[in-house]
């Protein structure tokens, strides 16, 4: 033995720290010296510092110490925390339901000597009392019946208190029935002072509702015949060319244009509903339609000054003298007198016409049209849109003329009519 250790060994200490320095060399070799280099820039200087091998085995422990102490912390965060919040929560339950079973215990415990007291005063009676009867004995044992009976119900009630695990104390029992009896009821009185405010409201509203259904159908009707007097004029006209009111009316509803609006959209009521809401809507529709009748007719004079020089019908023609039908009517004037345009329209055409000279035509939709004939100047664009009052024109006497003068006309489908009932106002 002592041959081996002078062999390998040159001391005893040595052999002792053997262990020691073979790990150290292991570490060594791991984590070698390092040196690293720093220059001081604005000097010139150069810096070398060398970091050993046992520096930088510390700081890899530090580094390895923390990072497990970050990954214990991180598992104990994510793991045993819920877990012991569920503990406490548990705990916390258990004082709770201990805490009711002591008050249970405490109530029981009360009513239990109740009942004693109360049965040791009734056998008191029936052994000692000689002067009571037999039916107040009778009622005697029969309320010492009902006191051994409640007795029973109390030993059952400890018992499930001490072998049920699910065992719910009593007055537990009462406060959630109580709350939610005292719920219910403030509930029942909110929704009846509800249903009285609503069975109020519900009122006023129907008054006001036949209310405003009484005014609005009256300002229909009144409008209406205001609208039916000032197109009554015009009847026979519309009836010679087989129209009706009815026709006409539906047709101003369908219309639309940039100048007048969209089409009518008419009121959709239920049948089972008032008839007064069908009799208002259809009061409503008929309106409507009589208002857009009276802005699209082309109805009034095309001039200032009105003042006819021949009417629509047969007549003797200027130039040869031979009876002929004049297609409208025509109008006195200067060269130069300003045209209006009766109603809103289109121009669908602006320019020479033979036999008419320059003229501008106007389409009014529904199927009716104003032409202006012999002018000396136009002063819109075929595609204008114009509104009643816009100068279509300036009077004259192109084509076949006589005379400085408006020649006039009103068709319905591109057909001339007598326009004198459309004309005079």
């Amino acid at each position: 033995m002592l041959n081996f250790i002078t062999r390998y060994f040159s001391s005893l200490w040595s052999l002792i720290t053997w262990p020691v320095r073979a790990i150290w060399r292991i570490i060594v070799r791991i984590f070698p010296p390092r040196e690293f280099t720093v220059m001081d820039t604005p000097r010139g200087n150069v810096y070398t510092f060398e970091q050993s091998s046992f520096w930088r085995f510390t700081k890899f422990c530090g580094k390895l110490g923390l990072i497990v102490w970050a990954a214990w912390s991180t598992y104990v965060f994510v793991y045993h925390r819920p877990l012991l919040q569920k503990r406490t929560q548990q705990l916390e339950q258990a004082r709770a339901s201990h805490t009711r079973q002591m008050s249970d215990l405490m109530t029981y415990l009360k009513k239990y000597n109740d009942l004693t007291r109360e049965l040791n005063v009734i056998d008191d009676k029936v052994l000692h009392d000689q002067k009571m009867t037999d039916a107040q004995k009778n009622t005697l044992m029969d309320k010492r019946l009902k006191t051994w009976g409640e007795l029973d119900f109390l030993r059952v009630r400890l018992n499930e208190m001490f072998t049920n695990e699910d065992y719910t104390p009593e007055y537990v029992k009462i406060s959630e029935l109580s709350a939610e009896y005292e719920l219910t009821r403030a509930e029942n009185e909110e929704l009846k002072k509800r249903n009285a405010y609503i069975t109020e409201s519900m009122g006023q509203i129907a008054d006001a509702d036949n209310q405003i259904v009484e005014l609005v159908t009256q300002m229909t009707t009144d409008n209406t015949e205001q609208l039916r007097g000032q197109i009554k004029k015009i009847n026979s006209t519309i009836a010679g060319l087989g129209l009706t009111e009815k026709t006409l009316v539906n047709r101003a509803n369908k219309y639309s244009s940039p100048l007048v609006g969209g089409a009518f959209s008419p009121l959709d009521i239920d049948k089972d509903m008032d008839p007064k809401y069908k009799k208002l809507a259809d009061g409503l529709q008929l309106w409507h339609g009589l208002a857009r009748l009276d802005t699209l007719l082309p109805l009034g004079a095309p001039v200032a000054k009105m003042r006819v020089t021949s009417n629509y019908g047969m007549r003797n023609d200027p130039f040869d003298g031979r009876p002929k039908r004049h297609r409208g009517i025509d109008f006195a004037g200067k060269i130069g007198t300003e045209l209006y345009a009766v109603a809103p329209g289109r121009v669908v055409s602006a320019g020479e016409r033979v036999g008419y000279g320059t003229t501008v035509e106007v389409d009014h939709g529904l199927g009716f049209s104003t032409l202006y004939a012999h002018l000396s100047q136009i002063t819109v664009s075929r595609g204008d849109w114009v509104r009643p009052g816009t100068v279509v024109g300036l009077g004259g006497s192109t084509g076949r003329s006589t005379g400085p003068h408006l020649h006039y006309e009103i068709r319905y489908k591109g057909t001339p009519f007598d326009p004198s009932k459309f004309v005079k106002e």
